[in-house]
């Protein structure tokens, strides 16, 4: 038997022998489509070379596409596991040629392929083309050698191929599978064509015409190709088997579902065996390229693919998670031709694992609702709408899994009477948020998520992409377009630009087409919490809503904001480990040049601290461990020691992210939804550059890191060097160096104060004589001197007392215009003059207030230093008006 991996590496050694370049399997996210959910088509990763918009470095190519149709109108859910050839996942074969060979070339490769190489009999072979197409009609003739019988001209739009209402579009020659009279159909174009007897294998595209507004308006200068061929079907034909579910691939997932369920895989049991089975190529494959289960866009559609899967485990008797036993398998089949499904293993068995365990948790709940709600119901009877709302909206079970689970009852579900109870809980969910104080200028914000639902983030696996333009707000009004000049904001139905939320900054970046329109973002917010509102300022051209954009995050400042990001988890871990569990986070900013964390902390860090701190940071970024990310409800992450970061809002699920040698005894593990480095080496480096009081019991510490504290740190050191420069010392000396400047310092500042303090008193007799007189009756010393530390006025007014022997003493001091002045009164005159009134006056002409001390001494000063005589003569003047009062 042929196996489906080797007819798989067959027909890419076929193509790549005749020169074709062999391409790997793009991502199922789109990377160059944002109208798609998923890559549903082989020809997908090419449209942009198709349409001329990108080159290759090669003219023909072929792959082996990975494709989902789970959503839109390329929807295939309903019919998995029921039919022989319905699945969400499936590979598509294909060759390519961008404008190098045509239809000669197609049609003989595809037939040289098929009947030489793998031997399929050319009489159970069929070719269709387009009714109009006489040149591919007589090639078929030619290369095959097909009777005419057998190349049917067909009518339809089924054999004509467009991109769309504009761009490339040609006809389509299909070519058909007989697999035998004792299967019911008809060939195609006959009355009987829906039958399963021929089926298609392999389409061939024409592009050779270009279409505006529907309507061919030109040849195409360079036709090319566009060949599909899906992996399941002609795997079916080469194993001699007529249901793809019977080929070596499912059968194995099929055998291993069996084999944990311990059920038969045939009869009653089969079409539940084959929905596990196709779910977990899809659910596997999603998560492998990066999409996680979520409440809306690709995750919702990945979370509906998962749980259908899980609710037909559950009927086949499964007591526990069965999904994730069954990835081995899965890995083994398909593996070895995509390794990205080795790489992901633990990932997506810890995904199926999570899901299913919460899932289990309603799935009983909610079918104990529904056996109650069709207890009395009849086949061909219909479910009430509303109770397939509340199964949604209380228990999480998609519509579509209601029905498929009444369908073996007969029962139908009205969908309009559930559109009905969805619409209700919108208006009663916009009420209540008009009703919370909410600004009536963000009401816009609440219009848009109504009409368009959430923005889809894909920037956790990249930083560029390709969104659709949704709509635009400027001055808090919607319009149609903007143009060079404004600054607008733009809502995008999916942007890699993280909103800024949880403490970190919004991306900035720059958006643009093909078309000449330019514009830079300068900042993300996330208004309602479930839109990206990309603010920007229009350079040049003109952006209406509908149409595609570029989004480029700034990928070095986001490279920065990361580390930053990951770095103050990190801190938060040294901190608790470091001063004790009592440190909770109690703010936070990650921006792209610093990061600041204020936590509960009842004292400041002391250097010990904060060394020890950086110590257990920067070892962990050194460690380089990875960096991992689940998702979980917000009580099985704090179950799980998950710390949640202060300042984030918390929906229905959160992201884990655990930090350093992963698993259980992770050194961080923390709830949050931010941007951070894929492995704790791309921090680099971590130093703390400040520690403060923010409020009573908190603290605050700012760091850097990767390139800006390197930085830092080389700052320092150059001042270090022109410290030591100036001191004519090495750098190491500088300490040292430093310490005998001060103590010298200190030495002379002393000796000046002496110095001052000597000259203030006057030396000796000549100041004794000089310096005493008389006022009020009373002995008076009044002195001004400028320079002297207001420190020393007490110490001179004493030692004036004791010259003066009985009287009053004022010294004042003048410092940067600034005067200090201390009153001083003998013993004996206690109780008659009062140095605390004496000073009062001298303060109030110094341009001051108050100034206190005792009867015998005081001590004040005011702002204007040069009314320092001034001071003195009020104080004469206090002491003349009381002698005279006596």
């Amino acid at each position: 038997m042929t196996s489906t991996n080797d007819i798989r590496r067959s027909f890419l050694d076929y193509f790549g022998s005749t020169g074709h370049r062999v391409v790997p399997s793009a991502p199922l996210v789109p990377q160059n489509d944002p109208t798609l959910m998923f890559v549903n088509a082989g020809m997908v990763p090419f449209k942009n070379v198709f349409t001329g918009l990108e080159t290759r470095p090669y003219s023909t190519a072929a792959s082996s596409q990975k494709c989902v149709r789970a959503g839109g109108k390329h929807n295939d859910l309903d019919n998995v596991g029921y039919t022989a050839r319905h699945h969400t996942f499936f590979e598509m074969l294909g060759n390519f040629s961008f404008g190098d060979y045509f239809k000669e070339r197609a049609i003989t490769h595809a037939w040289t392929l098929i009947t030489k190489e793998w031997g399929i009999d050319p009489n159970r072979l069929t070719a269709t083309v387009y009714h109009t197409d006489d040149e591919a009609f007589d090639l078929w003739k030619k290369i095959a050698g097909l009777p005419e019988s057998r190349i049917i001209r067909i009518p339809t739009k089924d054999n004509f191929w467009a991109m769309g209402d504009n761009g490339p579009c040609g006809p389509c020659s299909e070519i058909f599978f007989d697999h035998g009279d004792h299967i019911p159909g008809g060939p195609p174009g006959s009355p009987d064509e829906d039958g399963d007897r021929f089926v298609e294998i392999w389409n061939l595209v024409f592009m050779q015409y270009e279409q505006e507004n529907n309507e061919i308006v030109r040849d195409l200068p360079k036709p090319s190709i566009d060949t599909g061929m899906g992996l399941e079907r002609i795997a079916a034909v080469l194993q001699g088997v007529h249901d793809n579910y019977d080929t070596d691939t499912f059968k194995a997932l099929i055998a291993s579902s069996g084999e944990f369920t311990k059920t038969e895989t045939t009869g009653a049991r089969q079409a539940s065996h084959r929905v596990i089975a196709d779910h977990l190529r899809t659910s596997g494959f999603l998560v492998a390229d990066g999409v996680l289960p979520a409440n809306e866009g690709r995750g919702y559609v990945l979370r509906r693919i998962m749980r259908r899967a899980m609710r037909h485990a559950h009927i086949l008797g499964a007591s526990e998670p069965l999904m994730h036993r069954l990835v081995p398998a899965l890995v083994a089949e398909m593996g070895a031709a995509y390794p990205e499904l080795v790489r992901a293993q633990p990932l997506i068995e810890e995904t199926l694992k999570l899901e299913e365990t919460r899932f289990r948790q309603t799935l009983d709940k909610g079918l104990r609702l529904l056996d109650e709600a069709t207890g009395s119901m009849k086949e061909g009877d219909t479910l009430p709408g509303d109770v397939a709302f509340k199964l949604y909206d209380t228990y999480g079970f998609p519509y579509d899994l209601t029905e498929d689970a009444l369908r073996s009852q007969g029962l139908e579900v009205d969908r309009s009477g559930f559109d009905a109870a969805m619409a209700e809980q919108k208006a009663a969910a916009r009420a209540a948020w008009k009703g919370s104080g909410q600004k009536a200028s963000e009401d816009v914000w609440f219009d848009i998520a109504e009409e368009f639902g959430s923005t889809e983030f894909t920037g956790y696996s990249g930083h560029e992409g390709e969104g659709q333009l949704l709509a635009i707000v400027k001055n808090g009004v919607r319009v149609e377009r903007a143009e060079a000049g404004d600054e607008v904001t733009f809502i995008l139905n999916q942007t890699p630009f993280y909103g800024e939320s949880g403490g970190q900054m919004g991306d900035a970046g720059t958006l643009s087409n093909n078309s000449g329109f330019r514009a830079i973002v300068t900042d993300t917010s996330k208004p309602l919490g479930r839109l990206h509102a990309l603010h920007v300022i229009v350079e040049e051209g003109i952006a209406a809503t509908g149409e595609i954009l570029g989004q480029q995050v700034d990928a070095e400042r986001r490279a920065r904001v990361r580390a930053n990001h990951s770095a103050t988890h990190l801190l938060h871990a040294a901190l608790r480990n470091r001063l004790g569990t009592h440190v909770t986070q109690k703010g936070s900013l990650v921006a792209p040049d610093r990061l600041r964390f204020d936590f509960s902390h009842p004292k400041a860090l002391t250097s010990e601290d904060i060394e020890a701190i950086e110590v257990e940071v920067n070892r962990h970024i050194r460690e380089n461990d990875a960096v991992t990310t689940r998702l979980m409800t917000p009580d099985e992450a704090i179950a799980a020691g998950a710390m949640a970061l202060f300042g984030e809002k918390y929906g229905d699920e959160v992201r884990v992210l655990s930090m350093g040698q992963g698993g259980e005894n992770s050194y961080s593990v923390e709830l949050c939804g931010g941007t951070h480095v894929d492995a704790l080496g791309d921090i680099a480096l971590f130093k703390i550059v400040s520690e403060s009081a923010v409020a009573s019991g908190v603290r605050r510490v700012e760091a850097l890191t990767g390139e800006a504290a390197r930085k830092w740190l080389t700052d320092r050191e150059d001042k270090l060097k022109e410290a030591a420069s100036a001191l004519k010392a090495t750098p190491d000396e500088v300490p040292a160096r430093v310490l005998s400047l001060l103590e010298e310092r200190r030495r002379l500042e002393k000796e000046l104060a002496e110095a001052k303090k000597a000259l203030a008193l006057g030396g000796g007799k000549a100041a004794d004589a000089a310096g005493t007189e008389q006022v009020g009756g009373h002995g008076f010393i009044g002195q001004v001197m400028d320079g002297l530390d207001p420190k020393s006025l007490r110490g001179l007014v004493d030692e004036a007392k004791a010259r003066v022997g009985s009287g009053v003493v004022a010294m004042i001091a003048v410092n940067d215009g600034r005067g200090s002045i201390a009153v001083g009164v003998t013993d004996d005159l206690a109780g008659r003059r009062n140095a605390v009134d004496l000073l009062r006056a001298a303060v109030a002409a110094l341009g001051g207030q108050g100034g206190g001390g005792r009867p015998d001494m005081a001590q004040g000063g005011g702002p204007d230093g040069g009314k320092a005589a001034d001071a003195l003569a009020a104080i004469k003047s206090a002491l003349e008006a009381e002698a005279v009062a006596a």
